[in-house]
């Protein structure tokens, strides 16, 4: 299988910060936002490769936030396929400041394909 990769690109805004959150009180990016970008960067790489119908879940995140940002700053969050088993994928993610480019995260995100319909179904 290809090496399933993607990066994007956010800017730090009051809504993303710790305290818009409620995971602090200080106007920095909020871990909770990070982890989403994280987990969007992830999509990005295997949606194109997924089939009509099917889907990808979340199932095991491991996040290490290094750095705070504040409103405003540029921060690069970059998604690569470390490991694949089937439908398991499994993600080594980082994010940068773009300016310097200072470690703000790293960490492993482990995705699961599934077939939307059949898994909405089970709910």
């Amino acid at each position: 299988m290809d090496d399933l990769t993607s990066s994007l690109t956010f800017t730090v805004t009051a809504d993303d910060t710790a305290a818009a959150l409620g995971s602090g009180g200080l106007p920095v990016l909020g871990t909770p936002r990070l982890l989403a970008w994280c987990e969007k960067a992830t999509c990005a790489a295997i949606d194109p490769t997924l089939a009509e119908g099917s889907t990808s879940v979340g199932t095991r995140v491991s996040l290490e936030h290094l750095a705070a940002s504040p409103v405003g700053a540029e921060v690069a969050v970059s998604a690569t396929s470390s490991y694949t088993d089937g439908r398991l994928h499994r993600f080594v993610v980082a994010a940068r400041h773009t300016a310097g480019g200072k470690v703000v995260a790293t960490g492993e995100i482990t995705r699961v394909v599934v077939d939307a319909e059949r898994f909405l179904s089970r709910l």
